[in-house]
């Protein structure tokens, strides 16, 4: 665990499509977390620095590329529609699997790219477990398919041997909290859930959809 003054960056992946929320749930959380942990920092990756279109018309600026993306913590791959597209983009998938990171986590649908990187391969993982749309299956069921040799299971987040997976949309929330614990201790994660205001949330998607920790899994 790093002292609370220490300095963590987490590198959130952005492509075109990826859902405003899971901008919010990383980024905005990371940004709040700076009243406590004043030395915490996110920085956007995209394939490309420059301005990226997220789903519903909304442009965000992406702070590096791939190619000069620094060292990071964390690496957390955002969702949205955009995100079939990702997993066939060779760039973005060797760019995941080099990650200069020490885990490579996502949110939503990002677990998806990592999926079809071969990250979650022999893993458990989660993403969104609804269809939503014009989606004939919800991803959860795709991820099976997309990548056999994961194992995928409806969860708030799993946290597979330091590999994190976020459930849906909102539950980004969860999953950057609990890599906030991982990173800075439990009472770190209690204390940025409430200034946020999400403590009982938090709590209630724990107790309602689970928390899967397995392999060498450090709960935060």
């Amino acid at each position: 665990m790093l002292d609370l003054t220490a300095q963590a960056r987490f590198g959130i992946v952005i492509y075109e499509g990826v859902e405003p929320i899971d901008i919010g749930g990383t980024v905005g959380v990371i940004s709040m977390a700076r009243r406590v942990l004043p030395a915490i920092e996110a920085v956007t990756i995209a394939e490309k620095a420059g301005p990226v279109a997220l789903a519903g018309g909304l442009t965000v600026i992406a702070q590096s590329g791939f190619a000069d993306a620094p060292p990071c913590d964390a690496i957390v791959v955002c969702g949205g529609p955009g995100w079939r597209r990702e997993t066939t983009n060779p760039v973005m998938l060797d760019f995941l699997r080099r990650a200069p990171s020490r885990e490579v986590c996502s949110v939503c649908t990002g677990a998806m790219i990592l999926g079809a990187a071969g990250l979650l391969d022999e893993r458990t993982a989660t993403t969104r477990r609804s269809a939503v749309g014009n989606e004939a299956s919800a991803p959860l069921a795709e991820l099976s398919a997309l990548a056999p040799a994961v194992r995928a299971q409806a969860a708030a987040l799993v946290d597979d041997g330091g590999v994190v997976t976020g459930g849906g949309v909102s539950l980004a929330i969860d999953a950057m909290l609990y890599l906030i614990g991982k990173t800075y201790g439990h009472a770190a994660l209690h204390d940025v859930a409430r200034i946020i205001e999400y403590d009982r949330a938090y709590e209630a998607n724990r107790r309602a959809l689970g928390h899967i920790q397995t392999g060498s899994a450090n709960p935060g």
